[in-house]
């Protein structure tokens, strides 16, 4: 099923502003033209009556807000029109069932047709949008270039490209399961303070991420080490499409000091697992009581007196849950996610149901390798799958992870 569109809470929340603050902005665009023309041209001159020239940032600031105002002006009007037609359709699907024979059915479509209501009001709004950028870089220029109004033009035209750049992605997400949220699981290499350190970067590299997309992850398990570091933390996702971004993360990620031609000579490891966050949809597949270890996890191993772990006899997989308040509420909580981790890896292996599973085809987490983070002699991101390079290392660890979350969508 086609992703549907997260982002346009975030467009929509701000449709009336951006309305009353375009529309006022228009009626007074004459009146502003009469008033800065007669003074525009001395603004632009110097004592030595020599044509004032804006600063180079004034000028590349500029071209970028054009250039957003330019995509958006030749992507809505299609994108908007596309989506019109997705949602009459749905509409007229809606009229010709009968939505009291199958409810299940029913609220399914009245979801989609709901969410395609929220990407078409979201892309009316980007109109907007741009509309805004266009016409407060007009009236710096009158104001012989306004920096404030610079800015504020600026941050619109950001806006605009963040909000193309997630509707071009997200109508890639096609997988079963890349509507849903998205929990992260980050373990440290056993035997090392550097791992455990690593870990914790990884850890506020995701958290950062969701930080820059207006969301936040919620560390929920973090099991620190002593000497500093983690040895373990789960950090969830409670956002649409989390997992559709995020699962090309799974694997193990290195942090390498010293790396000759493919030899590591210090490398420090973490493995990083998610698993989708069930958000509104239930995949019932009733694991049988009698294929499931049920065990407490020694505190210094999980930070909690109060962790559960489960173990799956017919598949091995095992997972925990320590960061709920009560031993009953972990224990739902790890039988959730060890249900999420079966079906994908049912999913993996293209059988129907968990009980399909082939235990010898599972393939260890930990002989996936994702990414190396490479810190000396030269900083830069390798990504194993995708063969992406990027050579902004402290960009990335400071969370600007959308190229590679984009590269792994593409090869999918």
């Amino acid at each position: 099923m086609a992703a549907e569109f997260v982002f346009v809470r975030n467009a929509t929340t701000t449709s009336a502003s951006l309305r009353s603050t375009w529309e006022a902005a228009s009626s007074r665009k004459k009146t502003q033209l009469l008033l800065h023309s007669a003074i525009r041209a001395s603004h632009f001159m110097d004592g030595n009556n020599k044509a004032y020239k804006p600063p180079l940032g004034v000028l590349s600031l500029k071209k970028n807000i054009d250039d957003a105002v330019i995509r958006a002006e030749m992507f809505a009007p299609t994108a908007l029109e596309l989506e019109e037609a997705r949602r009459i359709k749905q509409e007229e699907m809606i009229r010709d069932c009968n939505l009291w024979d199958d409810p299940a059915k029913s609220d399914k479509m009245l979801v989609k047709l709901a969410d395609v209501a929220k990407v078409v009001d979201a892309l009316k709004d980007l109109t907007y949008k741009a509309e805004e950028a266009k016409l407060i870089t007009e009236l710096a220029e009158m104001n012989a270039i306004n920096y404030g109004l610079f800015d504020l033009a600026y941050n619109a035209s950001l806006d605009t490209s963040k909000f193309l750049d997630r509707y071009r992605i997200s109508k890639l997400l096609k997988g079963q399961y890349d509507l849903e949220g998205a929990c992260i699981i980050i373990t440290a290499r056993s035997g090392g303070i550097y791992s455990e350190i690593w870990a914790e970067q990884l850890l506020n590299m995701y958290s950062k991420w969701a930080t820059k997309q207006g969301y936040n992850g919620r560390v929920v398990e973090k099991c620190t080490s002593k000497n500093g570091g983690i040895k373990m933390a789960t950090i969830e996702f409670e956002f649409d499409c989390a997992y559709g971004y995020l699962s090309g993360e799974r694997g193990v990620h290195y942090m390498i000091d010293s790396q000759t031609g493919p030899v590591l000579h210090e490398a420090f490891a973490a493995c990083v697992d998610v698993v989708p966050l069930f958000l509104q949809t239930a995949y019932d597949q009733q694991i049988d009581d009698e294929d499931l270890v049920v065990s407490s996890t020694p505190k210094e191993e999980s930070g909690s007196e109060r962790s559960i772990c489960i173990r799956h006899k017919p598949t091995g997989i095992r997972v925990q849950s320590s960061g709920e308040r009560s031993r009953f509420a972990n224990k739902i909580k790890a039988l959730n996610r060890l249900e999420a981790k079966l079906l994908v890896i049912a999913r993996e292996q293209g059988v129907s149901s968990v009980s399909s599973i082939k235990r010898d085809d599972i393939v260890e987490l930990w002989e996936k390798e994702t990414r190396r983070y490479l810190s000396h002699p030269y900083k830069l991101v390798q990504d194993v799958k995708t063969g992406l390079q990027l050579a902004d290392l402290n960009s990335v660890l400071d969370g600007n992870i959308e190229p590679l979350i984009e590269a792994h969508i593409n090869i999918r």
